[in-house]
């Protein structure tokens, strides 16, 4: 029921935007009848890409070069959105200038052109941009850490669709030439029906470290039987942090790893986050660093934590989302000091979620070295 909840939803909203986009936009350009009528079959059939994602995603399997003919339409829709909604505004500004006719039918035609072109380059950019994977280096001192660890971050790599094994194989690969002391997955790991995607999951039987690899359940786990799934990363090799710790490093200079539920689980009133139980009966003194899917988890965060990790937010994976991701997160990537004694890095995300495209976030794979704070 709730996945048809959220089917309906979904489509509706985008039903609504492709609507905007043909009459605010399309109508309103320059261009003669016959190619406005082709750009709006082309926003018909866009749609109808969009219907496809969601049969793929969630109820049949199909051909991955199918796949991807259905996901992309769902970022072509939300860059021509942005577009449409830059160009109503400025066009209406043109219209209401105190230009000349000759002048503002000058800049009307320039504004169609520059719309479209736009529209079409930040598609292709996108495109581009989702297919590498970078490695991102990041070095935060923590106080009364005794040794320099190297702890790899994955986060939202949203198993499923073109996130299939061959892909799960090159980040497994390029995780362990980094040498990590620590991997640790800070959720939505899967994004499909558990069984569709035990191939995927077997390739993390091959991460290698030092301390081992640590996973924490995101909002998507939910969707898609998180006991299940729980299940199945433990038998990977792969320790869950379900409200709990474990001491990494040798006695007296290593740290505490913390991990919690994800908040979604306050909404669906099972596997909720517990911080205080996730802290019982640490090491007493160690530094700790506490693995929490989404960044706002940190609000609850009073004391006892040195460093949160997470994930959750993709960057805002296609730039002109991340405003919209801000509403309800208070970091949306990078590394972030959140109290005196309080520090976050958010993860942007190794994967994607719906169509393979990026803009202004690129996926990544983060080597975190933490290091002993230096007095001054």
């Amino acid at each position: 029921m709730r996945m048809t909840i959220f089917m309906t939803i979904f489509l509706i909203v985008f039903a609504l935007v492709s609507f905007y986009i043909s009459k605010r936009f399309v109508k309103k350009l320059d261009l003669s009848k016959r190619i406005k009528r082709y750009i709006n079959i082309f926003l018909i059939i866009n749609f109808i890409g969009i219907v496809g994602y969601l049969v793929g995603r969630y109820y049949i399997d199909m051909p991955n070069s199918l796949y991807f003919f259905f996901s992309v339409p769902i970022g072509v829709i939300f860059l021509f959105f942005c577009t449409a909604i830059i160009y109503d505004i400025s066009r209406v500004t043109i219209e209401k200038s105190s230009l000349t006719k000759q002048r503002r039918k000058f800049f009307k035609k320039s504004l169609d052109l520059f719309a479209l072109f736009t529209a079409t380059a930040l598609t292709a950019r996108s495109l581009y941009e989702a297919r590498f994977v970078q490695i991102e280096q990041v070095k935060i001192a923590l106080k009364n850490l005794k040794k320099s660890y190297k702890i790899v971050q994955l986060s939202d790599i949203h198993i499923g669709g073109l996130i299939d094994a061959k892909f799960i194989g090159d980040i497994v690969n390029k995780v362990n030439s980094l040498r990590p002391d620590v991997v640790v997955i800070t959720g939505d790991l899967i994004d499909i029906k558990l069984s569709s995607a035990l191939d995927s999951l077997e390739k993390l039987r091959d991460l290698k470290s030092t301390y081992g690899t640590y996973f924490i359940v995101g909002n998507h786990e939910y969707f898609h039987n998180i006991e299940g799934i729980i299940s199945t990363v433990k038998s990977l090799g792969i320790t869950v942090l379900e409200n709990e710790n474990v001491y990494i490093g040798k006695e007296n200079e290593g740290f505490t790893l913390a991990g919690v539920y994800d908040v979604f689980g306050y909404r669906v009133d099972k596997y909720k986050p517990d911080l205080q139980k996730a802290l019982e009966n640490k090491e007493i003194g160690s530094p700790t660093i506490l693995l929490a899917h989404q960044p706002r988890y940190i609000e609850e965060v009073k004391e006892g934590v040195d460093l949160v990790l997470s994930g959750h937010t993709h960057g805002g994976q296609l730039y002109p989302f991340k405003f919209l991701v801000q509403i309800v997160q208070p970091y949306i990537s990078g590394l972030h000091r959140h109290r005196k004694n309080l520090q976050i890095y958010v993860n942007k995300g190794t994967g994607f979620w719906g169509p393979p495209m990026r803009l202004g976030a690129t996926s990544e794979i983060t080597s975190i070295l933490i290091e002993p704070e230096k007095s001054l």
